[in-house]
């Protein structure tokens, strides 16, 4: 049986599950809290669940969609072709910084592609300067991994990279069901929040990235065998690290403290 929504197939190649159930699409909406005036932006609306009540609050949306067929059917919507700014193209490849407007940041929302989640979040991070906020449909796991905490086994790259910029706010879980077809896993909307003064301050983003891939690429590892070819046990001691650690112990700011040492020093 192929899924049809509205006649249209939900395509596996851009990870497409459509959003069904209206008390989840509502409790999403309520997170979100849009007002009218405000600068949204939705990434991959889809068969516009959560675009048809957002724009209707809002007044007028922007959506990035990289479905031709998805994006047509915006364009021509009845109710929403007067409210949509439609921008075909594929999100990881969007400046997002030609979205802001008269002083207004961004408020970004959407259900994210699983497969492409975690790329994508990191490509928005290198915006956060314009974004008031994001709302972000998700993999669980990847909520939990997003918000977990030192020692933990989620905690890891993504906690680090994303808690440096953001404040992480779980908002809520949501089941297969409530899509269509329905996930293999349980999802989670979470609410990110970017720091106008980020508690720990990080010189390069991208360098605090790779030193994240580098800690984490063996996790069972301790921190002076995984960053060896980048720095010695000598100087991880000098900024009050200890070389036996295991990577998933170092907090966000010894991660930062690390990252800065090398933007110094390389």
């Amino acid at each position: 049986m192929s899924k049809t929504h509205l006649g249209h197939r939900a395509r596996k190649r851009f990870g497409q599950n459509f959003l069904h159930d209206q008390n989840v699409i509502a409790n999403i909406v309520h997170a979100i809290n849009p007002q009218p005036g405000e600068n949204l932006v939705e990434i991959g609306p889809g068969l516009a669940a959560l675009t048809e009540p957002v724009a209707e609050a809002s007044g007028l949306l922007q959506v990035v969609e990289l479905d031709r067929d998805l994006a047509e059917r915006l364009e021509q919507h009845p109710f929403l072709q007067d409210k949509l700014q439609v921008h075909r193209g594929d999100a990881l490849k969007t400046d997002f910084q030609q979205f802001t407007r008269e002083g207004k940041k961004l408020r970004v929302f959407g259900n994210l592609p699983y497969n492409i989640s975690t790329p994508l979040i990191f490509h928005l991070l290198s915006f956060s300067g314009a974004i008031q906020d994001m709302h972000f449909m998700l993999q669980k796991e990847v909520v939990e991994r997003m918000a977990a905490e030192p020692g933990s086994k989620a905690y890891g790259r993504l906690s680090v990279g994303v808690q440096q910029a953001c404040e992480v706010i779980p908002v809520l879980e949501v089941p297969p069901g409530a899509f269509n077809p329905p996930p293999k896993v349980d999802s989670a909307v979470v609410r990110l929040i970017p720091y106008e003064q980020p508690p720990h301050s990080v010189k390069d983003r991208k360098r605090l990235h790779q030193v994240c891939l580098t800690a984490f690429n063996q996790r069972r590892k301790t921190i002076r065998n995984n960053m060896r070819a980048l720095m010695t046990a000598e100087q991880l001691e000098a900024l009050g690290i200890d070389p036996s650690a295991r990577p998933e112990t170092l907090s966000v700011e010894q991660y930062c403290a690390i990252a800065n040492w090398l933007s110094e020093n390389s």
